[in-house]
């Protein structure tokens, strides 16, 4: 394991991860309590969040789920009517407990760092809830987001604020220019007031755009 992380999984060795060996490494022995101890424990709003960013930006199906984890964002689009829904991970721990939600059409490894098995274009609607965060995805990954989506197709991601203005996303985004439209940055609290300990207040990013 890698000297970044801590020996018990948790926000603060997620938060520590480096690379996509910590990664695997760190989901794999966090999945079976991810949502009982993670999400529930620390009342944990992104994925609602992102649906719902999501939907009120004009978003609809085909969706691709970038992260999916445990599958929360795609439970939290399904209550509201969107699919079909596809997601990713590198974890594939975390997708066989997205797989028990029975929300996805399709669900498969792959790392957003390098490309995906999917064709250019092939999305009406990409999502991303608590995976452009430290640790984990950078600004780098954008472009297999921009890939994936369609022409016209809306994305909402979140993104950790501190990492947001310390890894140069304005920048990144910025740098797509004419390929995406309608950027829209709203602040968002990651955790509900049931969150304790040392990241309870902290601040998200819900970006949106559409595929220019």
């Amino acid at each position: 394991m890698g000297g970044s992380m801590s020996d018990k999984p948790g926000l603060n060795a997620a938060y520590g991860l480096n690379g996509p060996d910590d990664n695997r490494r760190l989901y794999a022995d966090w999945a079976g309590t991810y949502d009982s101890d993670f999400a529930q424990g620390m009342d944990y709003r992104l994925p609602a969040l992102v649906a719902e960013g999501f939907v009120r930006a004009g978003g609809s199906g085909p969706v691709l789920d970038i992260g999916a984890g445990t599958g929360l964002c795609g439970q939290a689009l399904a209550a509201l009517g969107v699919g079909p829904v596809d997601g990713t991970d590198l974890s594939p721990e975390m997708l066989a407990r997205a797989a028990e939600k029975r929300v996805y059409q399709r669900l498969f490894e792959g790392n957003v760092l390098t490309r995906l098995d999917v064709p250019d274009g092939h999305y009406r609607g990409v999502v991303s809830s608590g995976t452009f965060t430290l640790g984990h995805l950078g600004p780098e990954a954008l472009a297999e987001v921009v890939r994936v989506l369609g022409s016209d197709g809306v994305a909402c991601l979140s993104i950790n604020a501190a990492h947001y203005h310390a890894a140069g996303f304005k920048d990144a985004f910025a740098n797509f220019g004419p390929q995406i439209a309608q950027l829209d940055l709203t602040e968002v609290p990651i955790y509900g007031a049931g969150a304790k300990g040392d990241h309870a207040a902290d601040k998200g990013y819900l970006v949106t755009f559409r595929r220019a």
